[in-house]
């Protein structure tokens, strides 16, 4: 399905009935990265999967920089566009970002927030701690006006770049197996690849603000939120979760033994659960 939102025609996908949920997905994936919540889920709630911008098959006519507000603006007129008053966030990865950012902007739209391993301020200058730094060397690479050529040159080097870091991410044994055709599938659609990359440029300075002047004070997120990080996870650590209750007003924090990065794709059972469990006790 496709909804006209400003510039875009935003694609998504809907199943189920019941309280909204808008499930933002992270980069390097697109909607498909929740095809394995989205049944469990769709029995309880009106399950909502879009595309970003820059992403799977929404398509963009302009060419404004995407970060984080950015989307959150997106996500806001495309929930104003099917009609949604308030609904709850399941967000990771780059999905997180934004769902942070509506929150602060609108709480009042919002039931809750459930991540899935969020990159947030407090991590601050952890990213570029020695024994880390070489985790990160993507979010460089990606910024380059030349990778997309790079890694769009063939099937064989779009697959090499994604099957290395979808297998390098996650930890539960064989969570891909079978999967990388669909990213490469989706990457090697003209634009996709530069569409995902631009979110490194976009928020370069905001990346650099934190290595700087480290975790910056903010107003705590007053909506109800719960974490569920994989423990192995080896680009956002799950010891990062110290901070969360600087941001968050009194949130629920758990790791998701068994998984890393991509803990809803990795371990969905479990997660989905969670995500159900959580958004059922908000009443």
């Amino acid at each position: 399905m496709f909804a006209e939102v400003d510039t875009l025609k935003m694609h998504y996908v809907r199943e189920g009935h019941g309280q909204p949920l808008i499930l933002l997905h992270g980069w390097p994936e697109f909607w498909w990265g929740w095809h394995r919540n989205i049944p469990a889920l769709a029995m309880r709630f009106d399950v909502i999967t879009p595309d970003l911008r820059g992403f799977g098959d929404t398509r963009d006519t302009s060419a404004r920089p995407a970060g984080p507000a950015t989307h959150a603006r997106d996500i806001m007129a495309f929930a104003d566009a099917l009609g949604l008053d308030r609904f709850g966030l399941v967000a990771h990865d780059v999905g997180a970002y934004v769902a942070q950012h509506i929150a602060r902007l609108a709480p009042e739209r919002l039931t809750g927030l459930f991540f899935f391993n969020a990159p947030y301020p407090g991590i601050g200058r952890r990213w570029v701690d020695p024994d880390h730094v070489k985790e990160i060397w993507y979010q460089s690479f990606n910024q380059q006006l030349w990778a997309p050529e790079l890694v769009g040159h063939s099937r064989e080097v779009c697959r090499l770049y994604f099957d290395s870091l979808l297998k390098h991410w996650s930890h539960a044994p064989g969570a891909f197996d079978g999967q990388i055709e669909y990213f490469v599938d989706n990457f090697m659609k003209p634009g996709n690849l530069d569409g995902g990359f631009a979110w490194y440029r976009a928020t370069h300075a905001d990346r650099m603000a934190l290595v700087r002047h480290g975790a910056p004070v903010l107003p705590k997120i007053e909506v109800p939120s719960r974490f569920y990080w994989g423990r192995y996870d080896p680009v956002i650590l799950c010891a990062w979760m110290d901070r969360l209750p600087e941001y968050f007003a009194e949130p629920e924090v758990e790791i998701a033994e068994g998984a890393g990065h991509f803990v809803h794709f990795e371990t969905p059972e479990p997660a989905n659960k969670r995500v159900i469990e959580f958004f059922t006790g908000l009443g």
